[in-house]
């Protein structure tokens, strides 16, 4: 039963019965399937940052800051990819969809599901670089040089083949001539510059002191509500956040009588094909927070099967818009639809990560 239901939460998410109210279905289904003991508590702070990320992302439009970026940049897609990858990599995936959907959707429309897309295949190298691998490098006790060591080479195999998959389908962005460039370009607003140094440097090293990314933005929204003279409530997606709690909890219940400990034991390429695609199907189905959580609880250790497991809740939620956060960011960022971000996602990310897993189960073989 709590199977169907936490299926009827996803459809339910996916295409809402009313307008916007992704969060009706999931607390329904939640409401019937009543869940005894199952916390969301790892969720809270994940979400909390979902609810400032899009207001300050909204801010900062509001005040010009992307205009004015996006007249600074040098055209061309394979620059904003990179650039979108080393964001990704080096500060957050959700940091880079907050910031780089608006700018990018400001230089061409057609760019804004770049950030997206490179949220899945380029935020696995680095701890930091997605909140799983910081659930994994806490839960799992990981470090840093074992992450660039596992998922370092299949990140890079991933992002190189996502440029050539996104460069076949998409079609080639307007040149923007050098006088465009320089002509009646907008001011950068130095306060508003200032604000967005003081968030990057939060979002990356805030947790080391025990600042959560969501704090960082809380603060970054209230300063610039003020030069902006505006608070902007409606921005706030309350009913985005408020399905993935629902759905967590659900997912929560639903798996926690599986036996996940043969994930720890599964080595070999056969093993890393196996848990990759297991993981990534679970983490489409219940988002990739909840699938982490339940899987680093069976892991438990470095173990073989764990950076399989990671490969796929990061990279594998290519599906459902609802399989990552970066994805539903994305979503409220630039008001699309899920069947926009499938079409993009799926021709794009679906090669990345059969690729990445390829490269992991050649490695595994010397490992």
């Amino acid at each position: 039963m709590i199977w169907v239901l936490l299926a009827i939460g996803v459809v339910g998410t996916i295409a809402p019965p009313w307008r916007g109210q992704r969060w009706l279905v999931p607390v329904l289904a939640l409401a019937v399937a009543h869940p005894h003991d199952v916390t969301v508590r790892p969720l809270l702070a994940p979400v909390a940052f979902l609810l400032v990320a899009v207001p300050f992302a909204a801010l900062l439009n509001r005040l010009g800051f992307f205009e004015a970026v996006a007249a600074r940049l040098p055209g061309g897609a394979l620059v904003l990819w990179v650039l979108g990858a080393l964001v990704t990599t080096l500060l957050n995936l959700d940091t880079a969809v907050v910031l780089l959907t608006p700018l990018y959707a400001r230089i061409d429309r057609r760019l804004a599901i770049q950030p997206a897309l490179l949220a899945l295949v380029a935020s696995s190298a680095l701890p930091v670089s997605n909140l799983t691998n910081l659930i994994a490098a806490s839960g799992a006790g990981v470090s840093t040089w074992q992450f660039l060591g596992h998922l370092g080479p299949p990140s890079l195999v991933a992002t190189t083949v996502g440029w050539f998959a996104y460069r076949r389908l998409a079609p080639p962005s307007p040149a923007r001539s050098t006088t465009d460039a320089v002509v009646d370009r907008p001011a950068l607003d130095g306060w508003v510059v200032a604000v967005v140094g003081v968030v990057v440097v939060g979002f990356v090293l805030g947790r080391e002191v025990g600042i959560e990314p969501w704090m960082v933005a809380l603060v970054a929204v209230a300063v610039l509500a003020v030069r902006a003279r505006w608070v902007p409530w409606r921005a706030v997606p309350l009913g985005t956040g408020v399905a993935v709690l629902a759905l967590g909890a659900l997912a929560a219940d639903a798996v926690r009588d599986l036996d996940l400990h043969r994930l720890a034991t599964a080595d070999g390429p056969g093993g890393v094909v196996v848990v990759a695609t297991l993981t990534a199907l679970a983490a489409n189905l219940v988002n990739n927070l909840p699938a982490v959580l339940v899987i680093v609880q069976g892991v438990g250790q470095p173990a073989p099967g764990l950076w399989p497991a990671l490969l796929g809740v990061n990279m594998g939620p290519f599906v459902l818009v609802t399989g990552a956060l970066s994805s539903l960011l994305w979503l409220e960022a630039t008001g699309g639809s899920p069947r926009e971000f499938t079409r993009a996602a799926v021709p794009v990310v679906g090669p990345a990560f059969v690729a990445a897993v390829a490269t992991m189960a050649a490695l595994s073989l010397f490992w």
